[in-house]
């Protein structure tokens, strides 16, 4: 099943985990490179808010930058995920001085947030490059809830 923003939006975090571990590699990247990349994304980033768990990241604040590459034209997308005073929300575009920076690609991005990665693995293979608070990228896994179910 491809990827599409209408389904992930209606997806639960488990839908979203199954439906991104039955997809190939190369079909996640096909997907997230063609026309509709820019609407997945904010599919996918629609849920970070309902995954939140104020309980978790406690009096922290955070601004982090998600940069994903792999776009037409080998272009990339930044979002802010951005944590304060308990909530959590979404920017479009680049933080002027985010707490964390992460590039990574589609296939990488994906799995990260859906927990279907090995993010320590990823980090040290250099699929994912971080800048920043480095502690923070291992306890924004504990701040949302996890897709598994």
């Amino acid at each position: 099943m491809p990827l599409n923003p209408e389904t992930i939006a209606s997806l639960s975090p488990a839908g979203l985990f199954a439906l991104i571990t039955s997809m190939s590699d190369a079909d996640i990247r096909s997907d997230l490179g063609g026309e509709h990349r820019q609407e997945i994304l904010e599919a996918v980033f629609a849920h970070f808010p309902a995954q939140f768990r104020p309980d978790k990241a406690g009096d922290r604040s955070a601004r982090i930058d998600f940069r994903i590459t792999g776009g037409p034209g080998d272009s990339s997308d930044t979002y802010a995920v951005v944590v304060e005073n308990g909530t959590c929300r979404i920017e479009p575009g680049a933080s002027e001085a985010p707490d964390l920076s992460l590039m990574l690609g589609p296939v990488e991005f994906l799995k990260l947030i859906t927990g279907s990665g090995n993010p320590a693995m990823m980090f040290m293979m250099g699929k994912i490059k971080a800048r920043g608070d480095i502690g923070l990228a291992t306890a924004l896994a504990n701040w949302f809830e996890s897709p598994k179910g």
